[in-house]
Protein backbone atom coordinates (compact mmCIF):
# COMPACT_ATOMS: atom_id res chain seq x y z
CA UNK A 1 0.00 0.00 0.00
CA UNK A 2 1.43 3.49 -0.87
CA UNK A 3 2.32 5.96 2.27
CA UNK A 4 -0.36 8.57 2.15
CA UNK A 5 -0.77 10.16 4.85
CA UNK A 6 -4.18 11.71 4.00
CA UNK A 7 -6.43 8.08 2.46
CA UNK A 8 -3.52 5.55 4.13
CA UNK A 9 -1.38 6.78 6.88
CA UNK A 10 1.20 4.69 7.76
CA UNK A 11 0.41 4.72 11.91
CA UNK A 12 -3.04 2.96 10.11
CA UNK A 13 -1.65 0.72 7.60
CA UNK A 14 0.47 -1.72 9.83
CA UNK A 15 -0.21 -5.32 9.28
CA UNK A 16 -2.59 -7.13 7.03
CA UNK A 17 -5.46 -4.50 7.30
CA UNK A 18 -6.16 -1.08 7.75
CA UNK A 19 -7.79 0.34 11.12
CA UNK A 20 -10.81 2.16 9.44
CA UNK A 21 -11.52 -1.62 7.67
CA UNK A 22 -11.48 -3.85 11.28
CA UNK A 23 -14.05 -1.05 12.83
CA UNK A 24 -16.43 -0.91 9.41
CA UNK A 25 -16.27 -4.69 9.59
CA UNK A 26 -17.27 -4.83 13.12
CA UNK A 27 -19.70 -2.14 13.14
CA UNK A 28 -18.30 -0.48 16.11
CA UNK A 29 -19.75 3.23 17.25
CA UNK A 30 -18.27 5.88 17.50
CA UNK A 31 -16.33 5.06 21.61
CA UNK A 32 -15.52 1.66 20.98
CA UNK A 33 -14.38 2.84 16.99
CA UNK A 34 -11.77 5.13 18.59
CA UNK A 35 -10.51 2.69 21.01
CA UNK A 36 -9.42 0.74 18.41
CA UNK A 37 -7.96 3.08 16.56
CA UNK A 38 -5.34 4.44 19.29
CA UNK A 39 -4.84 1.38 20.52
CA UNK A 40 -3.83 -0.17 17.06
CA UNK A 41 -1.48 3.23 16.48
CA UNK A 42 -0.71 3.49 20.05
CA UNK A 43 3.26 4.73 20.05
CA UNK A 44 3.55 4.78 15.91
CA UNK A 45 2.01 7.96 15.47
CA UNK A 46 4.55 10.97 14.81
CA UNK A 47 3.92 13.27 17.36
CA UNK A 48 2.38 10.62 19.92
CA UNK A 49 3.86 8.54 22.61
CA UNK A 50 2.20 4.94 23.72
CA UNK A 51 0.95 6.18 27.04
CA UNK A 52 -1.14 9.15 25.60
CA UNK A 53 -2.55 6.89 22.53
CA UNK A 54 -3.36 4.35 25.61
CA UNK A 55 -4.87 7.35 27.79
CA UNK A 56 -7.08 7.92 24.77
CA UNK A 57 -8.42 4.84 24.35
CA UNK A 58 -9.12 4.12 28.20
CA UNK A 59 -10.81 7.47 27.94
CA UNK A 60 -13.46 6.60 25.06
CA UNK A 61 -14.02 3.42 26.17
CA UNK A 62 -14.89 4.36 30.49
CA UNK A 63 -16.76 7.03 28.62
CA UNK A 64 -18.38 3.84 26.78
CA UNK A 65 -18.51 2.15 30.06
CA UNK A 66 -20.64 4.87 31.72
CA UNK A 67 -23.50 5.19 28.90
CA UNK A 68 -23.51 1.57 29.06
CA UNK A 69 -24.24 1.77 32.70
CA UNK A 70 -26.55 4.62 32.48
CA UNK A 71 -28.84 2.72 30.04
CA UNK A 72 -28.82 -0.58 32.39
CA UNK A 73 -27.39 -2.86 29.95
Amino acid sequence: MKDDAINHPPHYTRGKIETIEAIEDWNLNYHLGNVIKYISRAGHKEGSTLLKDLLKAQWYLNRYIERVEEEGE
